[in-house]
């Protein structure tokens, strides 16, 4: 069994990173919209999809964002994170089948407060920036 490790704010070194890799599948995108409740037929419906800008069904943007949210909340922080904001730039599609990795770099600490900054990309298997 593996186990959750945190890193505490002192441990973080600004240029500390963490990355995950996912490959979209339907199912993902079948789950994300139910848990979401996001019903867009421009993820689901396949018909729809077609008529539209990208001519296939495309992933949810905030599928990459909770990638972001999965790898702060598991590896870097890790255990008790508490995500305070993010702001996030959609900048291509990500369709089935693509693969996504998503890298986050510490880029500040704020020892006032405790904090850290992160700078977050998510790039796909051509090594284009999705977000």
């Amino acid at each position: 069994m593996d186990y959750l490790e945190n890193r505490t704010f002192d441990e973080i070194q600004v240029g500390d990173t963490a990355s995950l890799t996912r490959t979209l599948t339907e199912t993902d995108i079948q789950v994300f919209a139910i848990m979401s409740g996001d019903l867009n037929p421009a993820h689901v419906d396949a018909d729809y999809a077609k008529s539209e800008m990208f001519h296939k069904i495309i992933g949810h943007g905030m599928w990459g964002g909770a990638l972001i949210s999965t790898v702060l909340g598991t590896q870097l922080p890790g255990p008790g994170t508490i995500y305070i904001g993010q702001t996030l730039r959609f900048k291509k599609p990500v369709a089935i089948g693509d693969t996504l990795t998503v890298k986050v770099t510490a880029t500040e600490k704020k020892p006032e407060k405790y904090r850290v900054i992160f700078a977050c990309e998510c790039r796909n298997q051509k090594d284009e920036i999705v977000m």
